[in-house]
């Protein structure tokens, strides 16, 4: 699995395998340390002790601690479609009602698990001020990209709209539900569920 895609917060990508991995135990410490003390408080001198790498190793890749944290996300993003990809692969099936869990469940996974992904997840938690396009967007693009075959659906700009409004509800309610219980509200999260497949519903079916 590549570390990060070719990003554009990166100001160099990695050519040898030993600065990919470099790069991958930034990226790991960074995650680290976001768990740990915040966004605010997060810094590329401590990442690169977490990371057992010279200072000038991080500012070879990122210029400042926002780029980092952009690389991360979109990382995030790359891992997140694999997983989708993977699960709906070993699925064999082609209804839209499976692709939705797949999304959902893989997300909240992440949510609970991955390092950092609570605070950074798509770049939807980063401070304003970068010029990376919307995350949303961002996501909705990608899920068109790797449902529309599964769905048997055109990747138009119909069904980009879809997804998107299906991805800014459930980051919304997403959000909610980890605000409510540290483990994501289950009842938050079903009545989530629920409204996502009347609205996919109307759309899809």
């Amino acid at each position: 699995m590549k570390p990060v895609s070719q990003a554009t917060s990166l100001r160099r990508a990695p050519v040898q395998r030993r600065s990919a991995e470099r790069l991958t135990r930034i990226l790991d410490a960074c995650a680290d340390l976001l768990d740990e003390v915040g966004y605010d408080a997060l810094s590329t001198r401590a990442v690169a002790l977490r990371a057992g790498v010279p200072i000038g190793s991080v500012y070879r890749f990122f210029g400042n601690k926002r780029a980092m944290a952009d690389a991360l996300a979109e990382r995030n993003l790359d891992r997140f479609t694999d997983r989708v990809s993977r699960r709906l692969q070993a699925t064999g099936g082609r209804d839209w009602r499976t692709a939705m869990d797949a999304v959902l469940d893989e997300y909240l996974d992440m949510k609970r698990n991955a390092p950092g992904f609570a605070l950074i997840d798509f770049g939807n938690q980063i401070p304003v001020g970068g010029g990376r396009q919307e995350p949303n967007h961002l996501v909705a693009d990608r899920l068109s990209e790797l449902l529309s075959a599964f769905i048997d659906r055109t990747p138009d700009e119909d069904l980009r709209r879809t997804f998107l409004i299906a991805v800014e509800t459930a980051d919304t309610l997403v959000h909610l539900a980890f605000r409510v219980s540290p483990e994501g509200d289950a009842r938050i999260i079903q009545e989530m569920r629920e409204l996502l497949r009347a609205y996919l519903a109307r759309v899809l079916d």
